[in-house]
C-alpha cells in the first residue's frame, strides 16, 4: 500500500550552501528594508493630508513597520548564526510530500519517522 508522507530535506552546509544562503538572507532584508521605507512614506503622507486621522489606520502602520523591524531582526540573527555554523552542519531547509510503500510487516516507526533526504550543493547525496 502506498501513503502519502511528509519527508524532511535537509542540506549539508559548504562554503558555497553559506554563501548562498548568506546572499539570500541579505536580498530578503534589503528587501524587508524597502518595504519598511515605503510604509513610513505611506504613512507619512497620509498623516499630512489628514483625510484619515483614524486611530486605526496609524495602529495599523505602526504594527506593520514593527513586524517589518522584527523580520529584519531575525535574519540579522540567522546570519550571525551562520557564520558560527561549521562546515559540514545539516540544516533543516524545507519538507515534502512523497510517496511510502507500506507492506504488512513492515515497522510503522521506522517507516514513517525516519524518512530524509540529504543534500550537499545542490546534489542529493543520501535518502535516509
Amino acid at each position: 500500500m502506498n501513503i502519502i508522507h511528509t519527508i524532511t530535506v535537509k542540506q549539508i552546509l559548504t562554503n558555497r550552501t553559506k554563501q548562498d544562503l548568506s546572499k539570500r538572507y541579505e536580498n530578503q532584508k534589503h528587501q524587508l528594508k524597502r518595504e519598511f521605507e515605503q510604509l513610513q512614506f505611506e504613512w507619512k503622507k497620509i498623516e499630512r493630508s489628514k483625510k484619515y486621522p483614524s486611530h486605526k489606520l496609524s495602529q495599523h502602520f505602526q504594527k506593520e513597520m514593527n513586524d517589518k523591524l522584527e523580520k529584519i531582526k531575525l535574519l540579522d540573527f540567522q546570519l550571525e548564526q551562520l557564520d558560527i555554523l561549521p562546515i559540514g552542519s545539516e540544516l533543516k531547509e524545507k519538507e515534502v510530500q512523497g510517496m511510502i510503500d507500506i507492506q504488512v510487516g513492515d515497522n510503522w516507526d521506522e517507516e514513517t519517522l525516519l524518512k530524509t533526504i540529504i543534500i550537499e550543493d545542490g546534489i542529493v547525496k543520501e535518502i535516509r
